[in-house]
C-alpha cells in the first residue's frame, strides 16, 4: 500500500522550516507518539538543510507505506547533486567539533526507524526515512489526505511573508505620501507667484521636503535591511531553535522511558546545535560592528596582531601559515583590521581539503597610496560563478564547507575594507585561492 500524501520543493531554509512542520503536524495526526514525531520532524529537517547547503535545491515527497504488514510515514527527500562519493564514512563517523560536515546523515539515521541512501555520481541522492506508525494510526483515504491539505493550505503563511506584506503596506503609505507632496510643491509654486516677500520662506520649505525624500529614501533602505534580516533570524537562528526543541523532547522521552543509551546518544546532536546557533549569534554582532563610526586607533604591528587572530583560531596541525617577512607598524584601527584577517583566515583554514602540506601565505606590498594585502592558499580553489556573490551578506562558499557557515564573514571583511576607502577581490583558477584587499597607506608608522 503507498498512499501520497504532499511534496514539497526545498531551495532555501524557508523549505526546511516548512518540511519540519509538515513532518510534525502529518505524525501527529497518524498517532505518533509526540517523542518520535520530533525525532522524525528533526530527522527531515537535517537532512532537507543538507540539499540547501550542499546542493542547493531538491524536493521531499511524504508517503504512508505498507511493508510486511506493518505501516510507516515515509519522508523521501531527493536532489540532483553530484552525489556522495563515500556513503559509509558520513555515515559512520563519530560527531567532531571541527568538522561537521556530514554528521546530519548520521544524527538521522539515529532517529528514525528505518533509513536509507542511494547516491549516483552526478546524478543526485535520495534518502528515504520512516518512522512506524501505531496499530491504531487512522486508515489514511483519499478524502481525509485531502482533508489535511486543505488545512495546510490555511495554515501556510510564514512570519517572513508576514513581515513582507508589512513593508508592502508601508511603501504603498509613503507612494500617497510622495503623491501628497506633489500636490504640496505646486501650492508652494502658487504662493509663490501671489507673494514674492516669502519666496525664502517657500525654498527653505522646499529644502525641507527634499530632506524629507531623502529620510523616505533612507526609511526604504533601512526596511529592505529588515526584512533581510527578519529573514535569517526568523528561519536561519529558529531552525536550529526547533532542532533543540525537538531534542529535548526526544531525550525526554529516552528519560521517561529508562533509555539511557539512546539518550547519551542526543547530547552530541545537541551540542551541535547550540554550537551553530552561537556562531550565527556572534557573526550578526560582528557584522553589527563592522559599521561603527569613531573607532580609536591604536599603535598596531601587523606580526603580533597576525599571532593573536591564529591563536584564536586553532589552527590544524597540517595546516602552515607563512607571514610576511618586513614588520609593519600602523595607527590603524586594530580591531577592523583583526577582524578583517580573522575572517580570511579562519575561511582559509575552515575550507582547506589538503590533509597534509596544507599552506596559507599572507603578504604585502606597498603601491601608491595603498597597501596591497594578500593572502594566497592552496585548497580548493573558488569557482568562477561563484566569485561574484562571496562577497555578498548571507552567501556561502560550498566548497569543502562544514556546513556551519553563517554566510556573514566575507560581508563583513567588505564592509571594513571599503568603509577605510579600499577594496577587496578574489582570484582563483583551479587550485588555490588568493584573497587581495587594499588598505590606507597614510596610516604606516614604520616599515
Amino acid at each position: 500500500m503507498l498512499r501520497s500524501l504532499l511534496k514539497i520543493n526545498i531551495n532555501n531554509e524557508l523549505d526546511v522550516v516548512l518540511a519540519y512542520k509538515r513532518a510534525k503536524q502529518l505524525s501527529e495526526r497518524l498517532g505518533i507518539t509526540i517523542g518520535n514525531q520530533t525525532k522524525f520532524a528533526t530527522a527531515v529537517s537535517e537532512i532537507c538543510r543538507n540539499v540547501v547547503e550542499h546542493v542547493g535545491n531538491g524536493n521531499i515527497q511524504f508517503s504512508i507505506i505498507e511493508e510486511q504488514n506493518v505501516k510507516y510515514i515515509e519522508a523521501i527527500v531527493a536532489d540532483r547533486g553530484r552525489g556522495l562519493g563515500n556513503i559509509d564514512y558520513f555515515l559512520n563517523r563519530e560527531p567532531n567539533a571541527l568538522n561537521t560536515k556530514g554528521t546530519g546523515l548520521a544524527n538521522s539515521r539515529k532517529l528514525v526507524d528505518y533509513f536509507n541512501i542511494e547516491s549516483e555520481f552526478e546524478k543526485g541522492t535520495r534518502i528515504t526515512l520512516r518512522q512506524r506508525l501505531p496499530h491504531n494510526a487512522p486508515t489514511v483515504t483519499k478524502a481525509l489526505a485531502e482533508e489535511w491539505m486543505l488545512e495546510f493550505d490555511v495554515d501556510s503563511v510564514s512570519p517572513y511573508a508576514e513581515i513582507k506584506r508589512q513593508n508592502m503596506q508601508l511603501l504603498e503609505v509613503m507612494d500617497q505620501l510622495r503623491e501628497r507632496n506633489e500636490v504640496a510643491e505646486q501650492q508652494l509654486l502658487e504662493i509663490r507667484r501671489l507673494n514674492n516677500k516669502l519666496q525664502q520662506t517657500n525654498l527653505d520649505i522646499q529644502q525641507l521636503l527634499q530632506e524629507r525624500e531623502e529620510q523616505n529614501a533612507r526609511l526604504q533602505d533601512i526596511n529592505e535591511d529588515l526584512d533581510t534580516f527578519a529573514h535569517t533570524v526568523s528561519h536561519d537562528l529558529r531552525a536550529p531553535l526547533q532542532n533543540i526543541n525537538g531534542l529535548s523532547r526526544a531525550l525526554e522521552d529516552c528519560l521517561n522511558t529508562d533509555r539511557v543509551k539512546e539518550a547519551k546518544g542526543l547530547f552530541p546532536m545537541l551540542n551541535q546545535q547550540t554550537a551553530r546557533m552561537d556562531q550565527f549569534i556572534m557573526s550578526i554582532l560582528a557584522y553589527s560592528l563592522a559599521g561603527r563610526k569613531n573607532i580609536t586607533k591604536t599603535e598596531t604591528e601587523l606580526h603580533a596582531l597576525l599571532a593573536g587572530v591564529i591563536g584564536l583560531l586553532n589552527l590544524p596541525d597540517h595546516i602552515k601559515i607563512s607571514l610576511p617577512e618586513k614588520p609593519l607598524i600602523l595607527l590603524t584601527e586594530s580591531i577592523l583590521l583583526h577582524q578583517v584577517f580573522s575572517n580570511l583566515i579562519g575561511n582559509a583554514i575552515k575550507h582547506h581539503d589538503l590533509n597534509q602540506n596544507a599552506s596559507i601565505e599572507v603578504t604585502y606590498r606597498l603601491q601608491d597610496d595603498w597597501i596591497y594585502f594578500s593572502l594566497q592558499d592552496n585548497g580548493p580553489g573558488i569557482p568562477p560563478e561563484s566569485q561574484g556573490d562571496i562577497f555578498n551578506a548571507y552567501q556561502t562558499i560550498n566548497i569543502n564547507s562544514s556546513g556551519n557557515s553563517t554566510g556573514l564573514g566575507l560581508s563583513i571583511v567588505k564592509k571594513i575594507v571599503t568603509g577605510k576607502g579600499g577594496k577587496i577581490w578574489v582570484e582563483s583558477e583551479g587550485r588555490g585561492s588568493r584573497f587581495m584587499f587594499t588598505w590606507p597607506a597614510s596610516e604606516i608608522i614604520q616599515l
